[in-house]
């Protein structure tokens, strides 16, 4: 570089400095670009309190800044839940995100403070530490700022210690960790943020029935197990619906038994209609579905296709046959979205006439216009 700048010295006193000038300037372009770029890097860790000590690599490898779910992060017996990309152009998905985003940046507006992504800004505890103080008044022994990620993330795990005693949430009932917030995981940030919405400002107009898509992956002695599955991350008002209509049945059996005759009469045409053709008949709607063989019989009827007699027990001989008998209808009706209400099938096992009543009356009011 000594070199360099003696020969641009020697020709400064020259006429030519303006032309020399820009050709020294287009000979080190792709380094003054590089500073740049790295300047504004720096800038970034800077302000959002993620000064790695590597934070250099980022540089080299752009890709890293790029935080994805990695199967090779799964360790033994962990399971790992987020998000398919797929699902992420969703638009009620991102209505949910703008309405939450909107709501942080109203509440701390006095203090500056404008989030642009929920789970790159909130992952290290600083905002959720600004949000609780000004909503409930928390007072939490922790750094304002955190610098190192040791420090960001203990300083994370009091602040979801003190979210969980506030709502007043066992361990079996959070749907975040420190881990998966820490790691920018989108799911598990949105169920924190509905949840402290919903206990600090109940009047928040959070939209129902929003639900994506979700990969599982799961780490098993025999390798990656991964399943997909579809997620309600808001209130599920269908299935509001379908406990109103247990409710009725609560109803029936409590302050209307004498109704009840009337309604399994009704039930039991609707099942006879559909099930004669088989050579079947029902008589007693107590007993006769216990074993699932006619539940199953009637939901392969009314769905016009024919069960394989390899999936299910024909002639149950114990009480784990007809169990698995049960829980196969049981899983036939939810998939068919027939069924929105939790059922436990060892109930109609065990005989019970309401569970038994209540899943018959879906089949009804999904079929009961149905020709045999």
């Amino acid at each position: 570089m000594r070199f360099y700048f003696f020969r641009l010295e020697s020709l400064f006193s020259g006429t030519n400095f303006e032309l020399i000038w820009n050709t020294a300037f287009g000979f080190f372009q792709q380094e003054i670009n590089q500073f740049k770029f790295l300047g504004v890097l720096i800038c970034k860790r800077v302000k959002n309190n993620t000064m790695e000590p590597d934070f250099f690599t980022a540089f080299a490898q752009p890709s890293a800044l790029h935080h994805s779910p990695l199967k090779n992060d799964v360790v033994q017996g962990e399971k790992r839940k987020f998000i398919n990309p797929t699902s992420c152009n969703n638009p009620k998905l991102k209505e949910l995100q703008m309405l939450l985003m909107d709501w942080i940046n109203t509440t701390l507006k006095q203090e500056h403070i404008v989030v642009k992504s929920l789970e790159e800004d909130l992952f290290d505890g600083l905002i959720l530490h600004h949000l609780l103080e000004k909503l409930g008044s928390l007072r939490l022994d922790v750094e304002k700022i955190a610098l190192t990620e040791k420090k960001q993330k203990h300083k994370l795990a009091v602040i979801l210690e003190a979210v969980a005693q506030c709502l007043q949430l066992e361990e079996s009932q959070l749907k975040w960790s420190v881990d998966s917030i820490f790691q920018k995981d989108l799911l598990s940030t949105l169920y924190l943020l509905i949840a402290i919405a919903k206990h600090f400002q109940p009047d928040l107009p959070i939209p129902s029935n929003i639900s994506v898509e979700v990969i599982i992956i799961e780490r098993t002695l025999t390798g990656l197990r991964t399943e997909n599955a579809v997620e309600y991350i808001t209130e599920n008002r269908e299935n509001l619906e379908g406990q109103s209509k247990a409710d009725a049945f609560d109803e029936l059996f409590t302050h209307a038994p004498d109704k009840l005759d009337a309604v399994k009469k009704v039930l039991l045409q609707f099942v006879n209609k559909h099930v004669g053709k088989l050579g079947l008949n029902v008589k007693d709607a107590d007993s006769q579905f216990a074993d699932g063989v006619i539940l199953l019989l009637l939901i392969g009827q009314l769905g016009g296709y024919f069960l394989n007699l390899r999936e299910f027990f024909l002639n149950p001989n114990c009480a784990t046959e007809m169990l698995h008998n049960v829980n196969l209808a049981v899983a036939l009706l939810t998939d068919g979205g027939l069924l929105d209400f939790p059922v436990n099938a060892e109930d109609i096992v065990n005989r019970d006439m309401k569970t038994t009543l209540q899943v018959l009356y879906c089949l009804y009011s999904k079929y009961k216009t149905k020709e045999t």
